[in-house]
């Protein structure tokens, strides 16, 4: 009975697929060998850069297995012996939406964490901190208002619900150097459309805050009172504080590198946002429609234009970031497999 069940699953998951874009054979063998030795952790990752200190980490023991699917490489293994599968996403939402939807497709998971570097919109964080965001936004889906038109008007295709001026805008004239009007206008901010696994194929939801899961997020308390984080990048350059982790109320995430210091104020003052980077909020929203638990764990790298002397500090203290980022989610594995033995 299992060889037949096994055979329909191939030919179902064949099915699924054609032409240059099909899964080949040898590859579903595996994957369906694999999620067998499930479930796992899912660990999704933006870049070489960020990944590279996990693989070197001596927490992280790899086993003889990747699977490679549609570009991306999935890794086998164990992160302080928890059964985990590694896969970078490459740069920005689309990477990152598209990675992670394999990842809860194909793979037998019991949950996603998220890891990588990112600005900071926040003026009570710093360089090296690490930030552990309640809710993720993704903020540049927007409607951008034609001018001569403001808050008192309808935006396009707003009566028909597609979109809303209920999350609020940015107007340009508000951060020109001379004083006039822009006709850049008006974005309008708006939210995600949604198609959870467990609602009504087609019926769309809206979402713009996504929240991480709560159990996991209660956890990553035990990581503000237990840990410290690495301060220096080598012997001769440290920062001139300790960094912290941190839980905050909010991130966001675009397809855009933030190096503004005007857009990093107008955006923490509307949103209340720490950590500004270019995939998280893919992340969640996958997780969150797929019903897959997880949480995302950000390093403050720069200060998303908000610098004065160091003007590119992402080019400085990436690597000391991505260093704290990977020891942080190391750590956070150590205490969710503690509570789920005590949960047993």
């Amino acid at each position: 009975m299992k060889f037949v069940r096994f055979v329909v699953l191939l030919v179902g998951l064949s099915l699924l697929v054609v032409n240059e874009a099909a899964i080949p054979t040898k590859t579903l063998i595996q994957i369906n060998k694999a999620n067998r030795n499930g479930p796992y952790l899912g660990l999704v990752i933006p870049n070489q850069f960020e990944l590279n200190p996990l693989l070197q980490h001596p927490s992280y023991v790899p086993s003889n297995l990747t699977i490679d699917v549609s570009g991306r490489r999935f890794r086998f293994g164990t992160v302080a012996g928890e059964k985990a599968i590694l896969v970078m996403t490459g740069l920005a939402m689309v990477n990152s939406g598209i990675t992670t939807q394999l990842l809860v497709t194909l793979f037998n998971l019991k949950g996603v964490i998220h890891y990588g570097i990112a600005g900071n919109a926040d003026p009570s964080l710093h360089i090296g901190d690490v930030a552990i965001p309640q809710y993720w936004s993704h903020s540049a889906l927007w409607n951008w208002q034609r001018y001569g038109d403001g808050p008192e008007n309808s935006l396009a295709l707003e009566g028909g619900g597609d979109y809303t001026r209920e999350i609020g805008f940015i107007k340009f004239a508000n951060y020109s150097t001379k004083a006039s009007d822009n006709i850049l206008n008006n974005v309008w901010y708006q939210p995600e459309e949604i198609f959870p696994i467990d609602g009504t194929p087609e019926e769309r939801e809206h979402v713009f805050w996504v929240p991480v899961d709560p159990h996991y997020y209660s956890l990553a308390q035990k990581l503000e009172e237990s840990m410290t984080l690495e301060n220096c990048l080598n012997a001769t350059l440290c920062l001139t504080y300790a960094p912290k982790i941190t839980r905050v109320a909010r991130g966001t995430s675009a397809s855009i590198y933030v190096d503004n210091a005007a857009y990093r104020s107008f955006i923490f003052d509307k949103f209340q946002v720490s950590p500004v980077e270019m995939e998280s909020a893919a992340v969640a929203l996958i997780c969150h429609q797929q019903r897959i638990p997880f949480i995302t764990f950000r390093a403050l790298s720069d200060l998303a234009g908000g610098g004065t002397e160091e003007s590119n500090e992402a080019d400085t203290f990436t690597p000391l970031a991505a260093t704290n980022s990977v020891a942080v989610v190391v750590e956070f594995i150590k205490i969710l497999q503690a509570s789920t033995v005590e949960n047993q």
